[in-house]
């Protein structure tokens, strides 16, 4: 078995290879029709920014298990903290008990979170349930109903974090009645905000105003300098809360721990999940100590904040702020330079976008979104061992762990430059078939 610390991906053969297409075969006999699979990957082991599947190929990864591992697949100093915790204590409701590992977490989150107020914490075990809670907090402590939201946000997808989202069709239909009282404005457009304010939503019957510091699944959209800003005098003067949806922006991911630290913004509520636990399910919110006045009972987790998980986030959180939010800075700017390299010479790339290792790459075609082109870029990485994800209508996000290399860095644009052509190839291909087909009708 060849060791997985080595930077090179190496495709043996045709992808999927004979084992993973059999174990894809059976996958499909039993699990939920709803999974976006994007490509036929079969996971046997990772590590640091590498995966390894089932036939033995080798990728480089640029997804991080879509943002989750911070610090990297399988890092030692996680392992053992998961080992030792899982021989001494797995779980005991932390809802109605007590257990060192969540009171030293909650400690560390609130020492961290931006903002010089006393803050508390609530442990979930997602991203989508930390917007609920954060929901349901601002619902109850302002005692206001409304809730304000972006087009093109992602916030999850239970009840209150898909009626606050605002990116897909797909994630909607089907499902409705949604949560009422929900709104939505422009992302970055202040005015947005404020014109819904003086016409169709009350400020002072306006509970929280819901916003990704940069967003995600809507295309790693940066804001203007005084989006931010401008939310928060907004909120300040009509005592709204703002929640910072931080799911996938934190941790270290835009190299510093928390996104909305580049505005020197914080917010009444910040949301949490993906990276906090390096890929066990943990999710929390953090709000103002004043903020979180719920009484006992009034919201509560069996398994949210979990020991295991908790020793877990307690590892990564030292290793991003000691190691890994400096490294996303650097490696992040390597790549935001490479790939305007790419761009100067590929006439498909419309824009580089985004802040330490969170970089959106819009694809375009004649002027306009391309996402069939894409599409096919992301599935040619695949075949040239490099993992990719799509968000936006035609954005190639990259979101890699946050140890990426130097030479990993190098890698990637090599393989993402031979995948934009082949695709490109493909595109020409399928062009050309189509003309002699209408010729010889």
């Amino acid at each position: 078995m060849i060791a997985l610390h080595r930077d090179d991906p190496h495709i043996l053969g045709p992808l999927p290879g004979p084992r993973s297409s059999e174990w894809i075969r059976r996958d499909s006999a039993v699990m939920s029709p709803s999974y976006t699979r994007i490509y036929p990957l079969v996971v046997r082991r990772a590590k640091g920014a590498m995966i390894e599947d089932l036939d033995g190929n080798r990728f480089l990864d640029l997804t991080a298990g879509i943002a989750v591992t911070a610090v990297g697949h399988s890092h030692p100093r996680v392992v053992r903290a998961i080992h030792r915790q899982s021989e001494r204590l797995i779980h005991m409701s932390g809802t109605d008990f007590y257990y060192t590992p969540q009171i030293r977490l909650a400690e560390t989150l609130a020492r961290l979170a931006p903002g010089p107020e006393a803050k508390r914490v609530f442990f979930t075990n997602s991203g989508a349930e930390s917007i609920e809670a954060a929901l349901k907090l601002a619902r109850r402590h302002t005692g206001r109903v409304r809730a304000l939201a972006f087009l093109g946000a992602f916030h999850g997808r239970t009840y209150g974090a898909m009626s606050l989202s605002g990116s897909k069709p797909m994630h909607r239909r089907g499902f409705a009645p949604l949560v009422p009282e929900i709104v939505h404005a422009r992302y970055g457009d202040i005015d947005s905000v404020k014109a819904l304010l003086q016409t169709t939503c009350p400020p002072d019957e306006l509970a929280a105003i819901f916003v990704e510091p940069i967003q995600g699944e809507g295309g790693y959209i940066v804001p203007p300098p005084d989006f931010l800003p401008g939310l928060r005098r907004l909120c300040d003067a009509h005592g709204i809360m703002l929640v910072f949806d931080e799911v996938q922006t934190g941790i270290g991911r835009t190299g510093r721990m928390f996104a909305s630290e580049h505005w020197g913004v914080s917010a009444d509520i910040v949301c949490l999940a993906k990276g906090i636990a390096n890929g066990l399910p943990l999710g929390a919110i953090i709000a103002r100590a004043d903020v979180m006045d719920w009484p006992s009972g009034s919201h509560a987790s069996t398994f949210g904040g979990n020991p295991v998980a908790c020793a877990a986030a307690l590892v990564t959180l030292d290793l991003v702020q000691t190691r890994y939010a400096r490294n996303a800075e650097v490696r992040g700017r390597q790549l935001f330079v490479g790939l305007e390299g790419l761009a100067a010479r590929s006439a498909c790339i419309k824009e580089i976008r985004g802040l330490g290792l969170m970089i959106g790459m819009e694809i375009h075609r004649d002027g306009l979104p391309a996402p069939d082109l894409r599409d096919e870029i992301i599935q040619q990485a695949f075949h040239h061992g490099l993992l990719l994800l799509p968000c936006g209508p035609s954005t190639i996000r990259f979101c890699p762990p946050l140890c990426l290399t130097n030479r990993q860095v190098e890698i990637g644009l090599v393989l993402l430059d031979a995948a934009i052509s082949s695709a490109i190839e493909v595109e020409h291909s399928h062009a050309h078939s189509v003309s002699i087909e209408a010729e010889s009708r």
